[in-house]
């Protein structure tokens, strides 16, 4: 790789003009929070404005948040005025420094409030003074001292601090200067790009025709897998074609050495896997050379800002997708109905998601743990043999054997195949201890639930998560009913994985409308209603990476 260019702030537009970047997507009513790390900037939380003049919930902050549901309406309400105001804005402020805490290498922070109105309207900025005192004193305690904030309205934008019309104008300084920023046109000549709101009307993909061949091959291999969906085979051989189809997807082999859940954290960034939170590696963000105080926009000098790296082939972990190359991803009907019809069994939906995230060990080692397979199914645990189905040979949707078509290389042979390896290696730890001849060190295998939620292992593997996100795309564009409602589902979760609560959320809520009552899908939005984090996103060794660090 060759070194990248460096980007320079030159004023506030541009740091303003980088939140729509970091979110992908121009918020609207929204606090947007950014924590500094010395001269950079570090993580970016969005969550709801609270609803001006209404009666609300002592909630305040969760909003489109933790997992990425909606809370009635838009958001928090902010009580109307009287007895109580004050704490109730309190505990707002104290719900979104919590969050920012998560970046544990932050010192300051920047606010931004994007709202419906302009600023010198009713309605407008000064509506949110009072929340604006509290989030100071929030900060200031928690070690998180407020360096500046900025209220951008429908047209016009100002500093917060700033009441000198010579300075601001009358009205505020036109929002197109954002827009217009000098880094906000650098990072799109980049290939980085601002998209719809999610979940906003006309943003849901149309979907493709049905192709006949795929509906059939879908009930064809749903009738195949009805009595199998506790058999020990299918089960190993579902996890061998969606692995094949995962890394198809990605185009990438597992390279020698440890697995990415087992390296050690390098550069990776703090995220404050909260609402609409994005990881940014400090490495990676303009920088900002903030001195003590409140930033002016009329002094703001551009000398005082450090530049930064930023990679130009990183701004987006799906640039590599072949779809931008007019090659979209393909499947055989064959290929594509089997791996719709596998989604329609819960087991193996989870067991899928779990395998992406955590490795095959954890996937099978979980199965085992909730009895999903029947007693009687085969010999496979017993050392030195292999999986074999009691129900016959278990129909392939390719040619030749699925164990012909894996790749050499793994980089965890506790997450082979074992229609190719037979036993777990011994290093395999078992659940609730380690195995004997276990590596020192090394990860005990996590449990569904702990993968699911993010708390292990302590970094997944969002190189196969990208994988399985593509499949997921195709698989839910080839069809309606259960199937498609699990593959959005399973999207919306790995959205949430990575901090993108209102992305998350807007999947869901597609889910429930194709499939009425689904289940995951109403589980997970739940978790975000709730203000759910994903431990993931909440540890910077751990959380996606939106703008990869600089590898120069």
């Amino acid at each position: 790789m060759t070194a990248p260019d460096h980007l320079r702030i030159t004023g506030p537009e541009d740091i303003l003009g980088f939140i729509p970047h970091s979110l992908g997507y121009w918020p609207e009513n929204s606090l947007v929070a950014m924590t500094l790390q010395g001269k950079r900037l570090g993580a970016t939380l969005r969550v709801d404005l609270p609803v001006p003049g209404s009666a609300g919930d002592r909630g305040g902050g969760s909003g489109r948040g933790g997992g990425g549901s909606r809370a009635s309406g838009r958001g928090s309400a902010l009580p109307k005025r009287g007895s109580g105001q004050r704490d109730l804005l309190a505990d707002f402020a104290r719900n979104v420094v919590a969050y920012l805490q998560a970046d544990d290498l932050a010192d300051g922070s920047l606010l931004a409030f994007f709202t419906d109105t302009d600023t010198d309207s009713p309605g407008g900025g000064h509506a949110w003074a009072g929340l604006l005192k509290e989030l100071e004193l929030a900060l200031e305690a928690a070690g998180l001292p407020l360096r500046d904030a900025w209220m951008i309205g429908a047209e016009f934008w100002r500093n917060a601090y700033c009441d000198d019309p010579e300075c601001c104008g009358t009205r505020g300084r036109p929002v197109e200067q954002i827009r217009n920023s000098r880094l906000n046109a650098e990072m799109v000549y980049r290939g980085s790009s601002v998209g719809a709101v999610p979940g906003a009307q006309g943003t849901k993909p149309a979907p493709l025709p049905v192709d006949p061949a795929v509906r059939a091959a879908e009930c064809g291999w749903a009738e195949q897998f009805s009595p199998r969906r506790r058999d020990r085979a299918q089960f190993d051989q579902v996890l061998d074609v969606w692995t094949m189809a995962m890394q198809a997807a990605t185009g990438w082999e597992y390279p020698p050495g440890p697995p990415p859940s087992a390296l050690a954290p390098g550069t990776t960034a703090p995220d404050a896997g909260m609402p609409d939170a994005v990881n940014q590696p400090a490495v990676n963000q303009p920088a900002v050379n903030q001195p003590a105080g409140n930033l002016d926009p009329s002094t703001f000098d551009p000398s005082t800002l450090e530049p930064s790296s930023l990679d130009p082939s990183s701004l987006d972990p799906l640039s590599s997708d072949p779809r931008a190359a007019g090659q979209p991803l393909q499947f055989s009907p064959e290929l594509a109905g089997y791996l719709r019809a596998s989604l329609c069994v819960p087991s193996w939906r989870d067991a899928v998601l779990v395998m992406a995230a955590a490795g095959r060990s954890a996937a099978e080692r979980g199965a085992e743990d909730f009895g999903m397979f029947d007693a009687e199914a085969g010999s496979a645990d017993l050392p030195g043999t292999m999986s074999v189905s009691r129900l016959g040979p278990t129909p392939s949707p390719l040619s030749g054997t699925v164990s012909d078509r894996m790749p050499d290389r793994m980089s965890d042979p506790a997450s082979r195949p074992r229609s190719v390896l037979g036993n777990p290696p011994p290093e395999a730890p078992a659940v609730g201890g380690p195995a004997a001849g276990a590596i020192p060190g090394a990860e005990a295998v996590a449990g569904y639930g702990e993968v699911l939620l993010g708390l292990a292992p302590s970094v997944p593997d969002w190189t196969l998560m990208v994988g399985l996100q593509r499949v997921l795309e195709r698989l839910g564009a080839l069809g309606d009913g259960e199937s498609t409602a699990a593959a959005v589902t399973a999207r919306g979760w790995i959205e949430w994985c990575r901090g993108r609560g209102s992305y998350a959320d807007a999947l869901y809520q597609q889910a429930l409308q194709e499939h009425p009552g689904y289940r995951l899908a109403e589980l997970l939005a739940e978790l975000g209603r709730r203000g759910t984090l994903c431990g993931w996103a909440a540890r910077r060794e751990a959380a996606w990476q939106k703008f990869a660090p600089d590898a120069a």
